[in-house]
């Protein structure tokens, strides 16, 4: 088979079936995204590929970067200032070498359904498709709010911090019957819960200003948080979302809480069983504010960031120096964490992501023991960062199918910051169809194509549609 042919993934005709009658001009749903609002809003063109698909500073692709320097790629052409297109060059230098990457897939879909460029991308066609690509770039057609529209998504949430104004999504949502998709906040308080960086007392500030609310102890928390889920809710944000690298469920009472804060406040250095006590407590209040707005709360879980010490001193976060985290009972205080939500009553709707795949059956088994109060309360999100590939996007669909009700789920987000990576809802819909297809083939599900259309349908945007409820 040719690269990437119609049916590529498909392995029969009912997989085929699915795809190319039910599922590939389905709209999409961006539920979780780190496009910034800011460049939505001024919507310029970039001036060449390598600004939107490598870096434009020290802010782009790091799944890329990473595969950069595995070639021997100096860190001037990959986040340093080099000249564009020897950066643009070393990457096609790179994808030569990335066979059975999905990068290497992704960068020729992305080539053929944003530019109409069906060469092979390498060394060899790389400078013809460089002149190609940068004169489309300057189009109408390739700002970002055509890229986000022409890819037929109907709702992109961004990734906010709760002392967030939102002022670009304020003048975005000024102009959205003329853009043709929302763009919508999605509360990530990373910075409230890392009680044990030398940053914390200057946030906690900075949330109280915007709050209106001196915070010296966690009521005050409480009360801040509350009005930043109220604001956000009046711009139309219906999702948290929750970086946990590592979680050791302890509670404690208000009192020591507040002492910790005190403590924190103060930049004096707080034990391990302190910030597990303030974690625990914070995590507990955003179930209860989640619930009550009828949010829903996203856990990313069981990372490991940051790895290099050196490069991360030098050019920060989120540059391509992370791995699976290995933390072995991470779920088990996840389960402790739901059972006390259950006892009190405020499980929120919920979307669990490891990054560790040896989590999914125990998420997936933890969820069904939550279930309950809407269709698929609880869900086990797709194969996340380093796991969506192929294979283990297949492995997420299986686990979640054998465990619960995979009808229901969600689907699939991009979790990128690059306007190009849209064909990746095309890429998991293959994986989708064929996951289905191999069913009927196998005689495990009835051969009825009527049937499974509307689940590949549902699947694809439906599902999200009615789950989130951005468009009532």
């Amino acid at each position: 088979m040719e690269l990437l042919a119609d049916d590529f993934l498909l392995e029969n005709e009912m997989a085929k079936n699915l795809f190319h009658k039910y599922t590939k001009d389905m709209p999409i749903i961006d539920f979780h995204c780190h496009l910034n609002p800011n460049e939505i809003y001024e919507n310029k063109n970039y001036e060449n590929i390598t600004k939107i698909w490598l870096n434009d500073g020290t802010y782009g692709d790091h799944y890329k970067w990473r595969l950069m320097r595995a070639n021997g790629i100096p860190e001037k052409l990959i986040t340093g200032d080099g000249d564009d297109y020897e950066k643009f060059m070393a990457w096609a230098a790179t994808i030569e070498k990335a066979l059975g990457n999905p990068l290497y897939e992704w960068t020729h879909l992305e080539l053929r359904r944003f530019f109409h460029i069906d060469e092979t991308f390498n060394t060899k066609t790389a400078p013809e498709i460089w002149k190609k690509a940068n004169a489309l770039l300057q189009t109408e057609a390739f700002k970002p709010r055509n890229l986000i529209k022409n890819s037929n998504v109907k709702a992109v949430c961004t990734t906010d911090d709760p002392a967030d104004d939102l002022h670009f999504h304020k003048l975005i949502a000024e102009e959205e019957e003329k853009n043709g998709f929302k763009t919508l906040p999605a509360l990530r308080p990373d910075k409230l819960i890392h009680i044990e960086l030398s940053t914390y007392a200057e946030y906690i500030e900075k949330l109280g200003r915007i709050a209106g609310i001196e915070i010296k102890n966690f009521e005050d928390i409480e009360k801040a948080m509350h009005q930043r889920f109220e604001f956000f809710t009046s711009m139309g944000g219906a999702l948290s979302d929750h970086s946990l690298e590592t979680f050791h469920f302890k509670e404690a009472s208000e009192e020591e809480v507040d002492s910790i804060i005190s403590k924190a406040l103060k930049n004096e250095v707080l034990s391990q069983n302190e910030v597990n006590q303030y974690v625990t407590a914070v995590l507990v209040l955003l179930m209860k504010l989640n619930n009550e707005f009828d949010w829903t709360m996203q856990f990313h879980i069981n990372s490991t960031r940051n790895l290099n010490k050196k490069m991360f001193e030098n050019i920060g976060p989120d540059t391509g120096y992370d791995m699976m985290g290995t933390q072995p009972d991470i779920v088990d205080s996840m389960q402790k964490l739901y059972s006390k939500a259950c006892s009190e009553g405020f499980i929120p709707k919920t979307i669990f992501y490891s990054l560790n795949q040896n989590d999914w059956l125990q998420l997936a088994t933890l969820m069904q023991s939550f279930q309950g109060g809407t269709v698929q309360r609880l869900q086990l999100g797709a194969g996340w960062w380093f796991n969506d590939t192929a294979e283990y996007m297949n492995q997420q669909l299986t686990v979640f199918a054998q465990q619960s009700l995979l009808p229901n789920f969600v689907g699939m987000l991009t979790d990128s910051r690059s306007f190009l990576s849209y064909p990746r809802h095309e890429y998991f819909r293959r994986v989708l169809c064929n996951f289905f297809g191999r069913l009927v083939e196998q005689g495990r599900v009835a051969n009825d194509e009527t049937l499974l259309g509307k689940v590949v349908q549902d699947i694809a945007y439906n599902n999200a549609y009615e789950y989130f409820g951005f468009f009532k």
